[in-house]
């Protein structure tokens, strides 16, 4: 597909999406959401693909926050909306996913873009990224997540600070809080993004799937991960995937597993 604000790319097992709106410092804007939502859709659905990578075009920014422009007129109607929406089709979309995505945050990852990138399964930054929710600086707060999945990161007590301040932490400190798993300088981001893509896609797309949706249950209101665990680990003693491993292992050879 031809996309207005990204750019898609398959390699060796990975997609790669990039958000491609340079002059914006990479802002979400609708069209933007709307291409993420319907690219991510695509490379999850893809039987091939068992690793995706998002990141921001350029060397200043992942993504620089929101488009304020679009919303700046909006009423607590339309904002409510806007927020639902966007959580909808992105945002718990990507946490959602059954194909691991790894968000490569290169340069700001700002307002909904640390959002963006805090709803990807695990993070990498450059050494030169700065992340941050200044939303109480504009009069509003943040609303595609990032009240929710910051103090699930770093805990209550930084996420209110980071929140409530405004402020910036940078790579090394956001390493430090437990915020993003590595820091690698900017040249070396996306191959040690690679690097770590060509780790999963060794194994079992069906296992890690089950795994990410009972990572997932322990975050949600109203369910037992403890249940969800349980059944989806019963349920992969029926697949092909657990049949090929642990036959390989018996083996001893490595498992050729069948894809998704």
């Amino acid at each position: 597909m031809n996309y207005e604000n990204i750019l898609s790319s398959f390699q060796n097992n990975i997609t790669t999406i990039t958000i491609n709106r340079p002059t914006k410092l990479n802002a979400l804007n609708k069209a933007t959401i709307k291409d993420l939502h319907e690219a991510l859709k695509s490379a999850d659905n893809d039987k091939n693909t068992k690793v995706i990578i998002v990141t921001g075009s350029g060397e200043k920014a992942f993504v620089a926050g929101a488009d304020i422009s679009e919303f700046a007129n909006f009423d607590s109607k339309k904002g409510k909306k806007l927020a639902k929406k966007g959580q909808e089709l992105l945002f718990s979309f990507i946490e959602n996913l059954s194909t691991p995505t790894i968000a490569a945050v290169n340069g700001f990852a700002l307002g909904g873009g640390l959002e963006l990138a805090m709803s990807c399964h695990f993070r990498v930054a450059s050494d030169n990224a700065k992340m941050g929710l200044p939303e109480v600086s504009l009069g509003v707060i943040p609303g595609y997540g990032g009240t929710q999945r910051l103090p699930q990161l770093i805990g209550k007590g930084r996420a209110m600070e980071l929140i409530i301040t405004a402020g910036m932490i940078d790579a090394n400190q956001a390493l430090n809080y437990g915020l993003i798993n590595h820091v690698t300088t900017q040249a070396e981001l996306i191959p040690f993004c690679e690097k770590l893509a060509g780790k999963i896609t060794r194994n079992s797309s069906v296992a890690i799937s089950a795994a990410i949706k009972a990572i997932n249950a322990n975050f949600k209101d109203g369910v037992n991960g403890f249940e969800v665990e349980v059944s989806e680990f019963g349920n992969c003693f029926d697949t092909e995937d657990f049949a090929e491993g642990t036959t390989a292992f018996l083996e001893k050879r490595k498992a050729d597993f069948p894809g998704k």
